[in-house]
């Protein structure tokens, strides 16, 4: 039986979590998904291993730019410990390619960077963005299922210990849940705070600050935005599309507009 506790979480974003594990939450969280475990563990996404993946990829000293998701996908063989992100066997044309996924490569494209190849986004966590889910687990089929077990103390303090400790930081937050977080991003000094809808499904275009402009003209320019702000300080740019294939093996560019 999986057992889970503090060690699960690499050592330096432990350090920066300070007392949180001495803290009522903590305990809560903790007795509250090995509850889980015992009744339900076959249907826990992802596989609990892989809960603090986004920890493991992108190390607190490398952080550049941090994308604030809200729980992992809850349908079969998606969910990685990566927000937004998914296995790169998945057909970028299949039916299980997520609709967020395709509006990100849409307004890639329209900022000059390029198709994804795949939906799978770790060449951006080995870069240095952060790819963070609010909740760190959901239950297979049920979106949000596991948003009211205790995740919401333990990734305040990290957003919230992040942004105090590190200077220049880029932000993405998308859709409300995201948005949620502002608060305790703002408390900190030099960060560079981006906002719009959530890129998926017709939600994509139904704000005051879109991700998508209506019939995908233009995009938000979240992410020419952050690698100017990065050169602007100091640090190197994100390659936002590590390779594009030819389009015998990907999506052709038009059929994203489809």
């Amino acid at each position: 039986m999986y057992s889970f506790s503090a060690a699960d979480i690499p050592e330096d974003w432990r350090a920066l979590l300070g007392d949180y594990f001495e803290s009522p939450e903590w305990q809560i969280l903790q007795t509250n998904l090995r509850a889980e475990f015992n009744t339900e563990l076959e249907k826990i996404c992802p596989e609990p291993q892989y809960f603090f993946k986004a920890l493991t990829l992108t190390p607190l000293t490398k952080v550049k730019v941090v994308i604030l998701g809200q729980d992992p996908y809850h349908s079969p063989g998606l969910a990685q410990g990566l927000a937004f992100s998914i296995p790169s066997n998945i057909p970028t044309s299949s039916r299980q390619f997520p609709s967020s996924l395709r509006n990100i490569s849409k307004a890639l494209v329209l900022e000059g960077f390029g198709t994804l190849p795949t939906g799978d986004l770790h060449p951006w966590a080995e870069q240095g963005v952060l790819l963070l889910n609010t909740a760190l687990s959901v239950k297979l089929g049920e979106a949000a299922s596991h948003a009211n077990l205790g995740w919401k103390s333990l990734i305040d303090r990290l957003i919230s210990g992040l942004a105090q400790q590190k200077l220049s930081l880029v932000w993405m937050l998308w859709g409300g849940h995201a948005q949620s977080k502002l608060p305790l991003i703002e408390a900190a000094p030099g960060q560079l705070i981006l906002q719009s809808s959530h890129p998926s499904g017709l939600g994509v275009y139904k704000t005051d600050r879109p991700f998508l402009e209506p019939g995908a003209k233009a995009s938000c320019g979240h992410f020419t935005k952050a690698n100017e702000w990065l050169v602007k300080h100091q640090k190197s740019p994100i390659c936002w599309v590590t390779s594009n294939k030819s389009t015998s093996s990907v999506t052709p560019q038009a059929t994203l507009f489809n």
